[in-house]
């Protein structure tokens, strides 16, 4: 079982049953952090703590949706931040009550463990210099989990903003697979943030009420509530500059397509009446062939008719704009 036991006077040791039974006891735990699920732990929880059968099953198997559950003595939440990769996404199950704090996760988590990073330190302070309390180290990781969102779409406006000039100056396949690929994990995002905004209303709400809560927590959860809705806010504008990104690439596709094409026809439009001159000329009617066969004839039917008709397609291109400047 790899884990860590936080008590109320800072002191920390590694989790393990004995030691988690003797801070319930004397109620002096403040927080039990399980980096991993694995089966010891599950154990832990069903008989020390006594959860839920529902909820060991979520424990048991990650990957659940963000929600809030209220079991009278204890608060169940399900909440995600993102990873230090920046691309995935940490999940984190948390049990509040007003004897203890429990988190269980499966991978590593940066918000978390910086938290916990701090806490190791001489006197156990938190950021804001506070002796940590159950109510106030809880609104500090589940603050860590949201703002762990900012990095990632800051770096992901600069990316959008670089791609589009990219696209504007000359469109690859390559672009449009970042697109598809920014947009994916915008989406992913997306599932993810707005079901834990839709959690902090109903904790603003009052509709589930956290073990200890008093009125003086509630900015704290209207600050979270508040972040949830820029980072929500934050994930429609990107969405939307993709799409805008996906449409102007698609159009730049389309007019580098028209452009070759219009190129093509114009080629295809010279060589039509030089192909009709030669086929006309090479005919082997007698009549035609002992007739036109001095020099001046052919430099001025043979190559005059085919040079004139070139210079005229090419004043009417130019006249018109399709090359060149139009005239008129």
């Amino acid at each position: 079982m790899q884990g860590k036991l936080v008590l109320l006077d800072g002191s920390t040791a590694p989790a393990s049953v004995a030691a988690v039974e003797r801070a319930l006891a004397d109620k002096s735990l403040l927080w039990l952090d399980l980096e991993r699920a694995d089966d010891d732990g599950i154990a832990m929880l069903r008989d020390v703590f006594q959860f839920h059968p529902l909820v060991i099953d979520d424990v048991t198997e990650f990957g659940q949706r963000p929600k809030v559950e209220d079991f009278g003595d204890m608060v169940y939440l399900v909440y995600y931040g993102v990873a230090a990769d920046g691309r995935s996404f940490a999940e984190v199950h948390f049990f509040a009550s007003t004897d203890y704090l429990v988190t269980v996760r499966k991978d590593g988590c940066q918000a978390v463990d910086r938290l916990r990073d701090r806490l190791d330190q001489p006197g156990g302070r938190l950021p804001t210099g506070d002796r940590p309390t159950r109510l106030i180290l809880l609104h500090h990781l589940i603050d860590g989990l949201v703002d762990s969102y900012f990095p990632p779409l800051s770096d992901l406006d600069d990316r959008i903003d670089e791609l589009q000039e990219q696209i504007f100056a000359k469109p690859t396949e390559q672009q449009l697979a970042q697109l598809f690929d920014m947009q994916r994990w915008l989406v992913n995002a997306r599932k993810l943030v707005a079901p834990q905004r839709d959690m902090l209303a109903s904790l603003v709400a009052g509709m589930v009420v956290i073990p200890g809560t008093t009125p003086e927590s509630d900015p704290y959860l209207r600050d979270l509530y508040d972040h949830l809705i820029r980072i929500g806010d934050m994930i429609d504008t990107y969405r939307d500059l993709l799409s805008n990104g996906m449409s102007a690439y698609l159009s730049m596709v389309s007019n580098r397509l028209n452009e070759v094409m219009k190129q093509l026809t114009i080629i295809a439009t010279i060589f039509l009446p030089l192909s009709f001159l030669t086929g006309f000329f090479g005919q082997n009617f007698a009549w035609l062939v002992a007739r036109l066969g001095s020099l001046l004839t052919f430099l001025l039917v043979g190559i005059g008719t085919e040079v004139v008709a070139v210079a005229a397609l090419y004043w009417l291109f130019h006249r018109r704009g399709w090359i060149g400047s139009s005239s008129s």
